[in-house]
């Protein structure tokens, strides 16, 4: 396993342009929430999440990280499932805009919180079980506080933006104590 978790780190920079992507497309969200309204930022957050990943792959290789894995590396297929989980619970989340279109920018950072869980498997990094622990904590404290969709996204896109550029650092710290 630490030869795949190894693999995954060095295939995608362990992770870290796709969560600032991520955290990206959330802000946008946020902007369309504020500047439009809740519905249009759901969508924003729903198709800027499909081109996460072919984003993230192409600023990736933009700065030198190759953006893929071993064709045969086990981790890429738990990273597939997670992401199929992931959109399934998409779902749920947009239901939950139905009763109330906050919910659904909560309902989200939960989700995705969770997904990142399995970050620290597939990257061999524990500091994803704090990153998926921070963005359930925001939710739940949002949903607390009554937070509006434009202060749930823009949390989440701030959270994922600083967790991105710190993962980001130690991938480069990482990167220039082996060279």
């Amino acid at each position: 396993m630490p030869d795949a978790q190894k693999d995954m780190r060095e295939g995608y920079g362990y992770g870290s342009v796709g969560v600032f992507v991520s955290g990206m497309v959330w802000v946008l969200s946020s902007f369309m929430v504020y500047y439009d309204s809740s519905q249009k930022g759901i969508w924003a957050l729903i198709i800027g999440g499909m081109l996460i990943f072919p984003a993230a792959a192409l600023i990736g290789k933009l700065i030198g990280i190759k953006a893929s894995h071993h064709k045969d590396n086990p981790l890429g297929k738990l990273a597939m499932e997670g992401t199929i989980w992931m959109i399934m619970c998409v779902v749920l989340a947009y239901g939950l805009s139905i009763i109330n279109p906050q919910w659904f920018f909560q309902g989200m950072l939960m989700i995705i919180g969770g997904r990142y869980l399995t970050f620290a498997s597939i990257y061999g990094l524990r500091l994803y079980w704090i990153f998926g622990a921070v963005l359930a904590i925001a939710a739940y404290v949002l949903f607390r506080i009554q937070a509006g969709s434009f202060l749930s996204a823009l949390a989440g896109g701030c959270i994922e933006i600083i967790s991105g550029l710190v993962i980001y650092s130690l991938y480069r710290n990482d990167k220039q104590k082996t060279r």
